[in-house]
């Protein structure tokens, strides 16, 4: 059920941010198999958490889908080695990776920083777990439109 309200969420997005969702969407799940994947479906963006439990406060990364891109966040990106200055922002903690096309996930700098992330991940992520969905808001007033 959950997958299906995802993709629900995905489709309510333009044709090509949703193709550049599941693509992305698809990415993280291979880097990160097992992960509780959180979702929040806000007003302005679509959020997915990969976390290695249920608590939100131990996500790994997350993506947060707005109209014309993808940001990757890091939630340890003030301390995470970043040798090509890929990381943005200027949070205590947060930074993020702009996301426009989903082979920018397969630079070796990306997937270093990711790596990373994982490495620090706490609880560990069981990789040989079940992938799981978790709704956990809808936007106010939202309508899902099934396809």
């Amino acid at each position: 059920m959950s997958d299906g309200q995802l993709n629900r969420f995905i489709a309510k997005r333009s044709p090509s941010m949703a193709a550049l969702t599941s693509a992305v969407l698809q990415r993280m799940r291979e880097r990160l198999p097992g992960a509780v994947e959180m979702v929040y479906d806000k007003a302005n963006s679509l959020v997915i958490g990969f976390c290695p439990d249920e608590r939100a406060s131990s996500v790994i990364n997350s993506i947060a889908v707005y109209t014309n891109w993808i940001n990757l966040y890091f939630f340890e990106g003030n301390t995470l080695p970043d040798p090509g200055h890929l990381l943005q922002g200027e949070g205590r903690m947060v930074r993020h990776i702009r996301i426009t096309r989903a082979t920018d996930l397969d630079r070796p700098a990306v997937k270093a920083i990711m790596a990373e992330a994982l490495r620090r991940a706490d609880p560990p992520l069981d990789r040989k777990g079940l992938r799981r969905v978790l709704i956990k808001s809808v936007a106010k007033g939202a309508k899902v439109r099934a396809r």
